[in-house]
């Protein structure tokens, strides 16, 4: 029998050594299991951000679709009664079928000002990416430069402008500003940097092929999937103005949809007269563009995504 004290020796001088514990190793998540919950943080990330972005629309659809009594007494977010036809053919044919002239002025600004802009936003950006000149990189600096200040700010200056050139009150108010976006610039630089090489310009060039030539049936073709973002962003960006046509056009003929609606909103205040209804479906009828264009745009997107994927 061993005899151990208080510090734990043993008779014979000896300490005793303790029981040895079990080791316990923390093992490595495998990937599949570190994918599977990055995967559901996204799926809820993206469930969250298209419910934050379609609630608005929602409301909207469900709005459209009542009658103005309904508009107040009822629940906002449900339906009350189906009205939806019969708002449709009062904001047709309210003042002489005046919404219609204003979604043809908003489509004649944002189409045809949104596909010259493109046009001259891929030449000046293929010309800053594929050309030496001097002064290329302060050129470039004054187009980052440009389109961070707000087009809010420009709205008084391209006013006087307009004013002494008589242009107030007329289409051109409206397209020269849709022309020129130096932001559409600076993509269609960036895009031209990526998708465009030195190689095919040379080659396009000892094979006699001119300049303009190269441009509209080389790049162009190239640039597509560029070329329909810049006019996408810029079809939107137009569509949605309203400081520059609230500054500009003065007469009802010439209105955008926005300023239509806007001031169809006003009248309550001036006169008396609800038109809620009449602006909320026509806000909902103004969706519709947007949503056409974003679909016939889309295909580019796939075809230059399947382009890149080849090359």
């Amino acid at each position: 029998m061993v005899l151990t004290d208080q510090h734990g020796k043993s008779g014979n001088g000896t300490a005793e050594r303790p029981p040895a514990r079990s080791v316990r190793r923390l093992s490595r998540p495998d990937a599949a299991s570190r994918g599977r919950g990055g995967q559901r943080f996204l799926l809820i990330g993206l469930i969250l951000a298209s419910v934050y972005s379609l609630f608005p629309v929602w409301w909207l659809i469900v709005a459209a679709t009542k009658s103005r009594t309904a508009l107040y007494q009822s629940n906002g977010l449900w339906f009350s009664g189906w009205n939806l036809w019969d708002n449709l053919q009062e904001v047709f044919t309210y003042q002489d079928h005046i919404f219609l002239r204003w979604t043809a002025n908003s489509l004649l600004y944002a189409g045809v000002g949104s596909l010259g802009g493109t046009l001259i936003a891929l030449a000046t950006g293929y010309g800053l990416a594929r050309f030496e000149f001097p002064g290329r990189n302060l050129v470039f600096a004054c187009v980052v430069g440009s389109f961070l200040i707000p087009i809010a700010l420009l709205t008084l200056p391209l006013y006087l402008l307009f004013s002494a050139l008589g242009m107030v009150d007329t289409p051109w108010a409206m397209l020269i500003p849709c022309l020129i976006n130096p932001f559409s610039v600076y993509l269609a630089k960036v895009y031209t940097e990526a998708t465009v090489p030195y190689e095919l310009l040379e080659a396009a060039r000892i094979d006699g092929a001119g300049e303009l030539r190269i441009f509209f049936s080389i790049v162009l073709r190239m640039m597509t999937t560029g070329g329909a973002t810049v006019f996408l962003l810029a079809f939107v960006n137009t569509w949605n103005a309203f400081f520059l046509p609230l500054t500009v056009l003065r007469g009802k003929e010439n209105w955008t949809l926005n300023l239509g609606l806007y001031n169809w909103s006003g009248t309550r205040l001036e006169s008396g007269v609800d038109l809620t209804g009449l602006v909320l479906t026509g806000a909902l009828l103004s969706i519709v563009p947007m949503a056409i264009m974003m679909v016939a745009m889309r295909r580019y997107w796939r075809s230059g995504v399947t382009l890149g994927a080849l090359k």
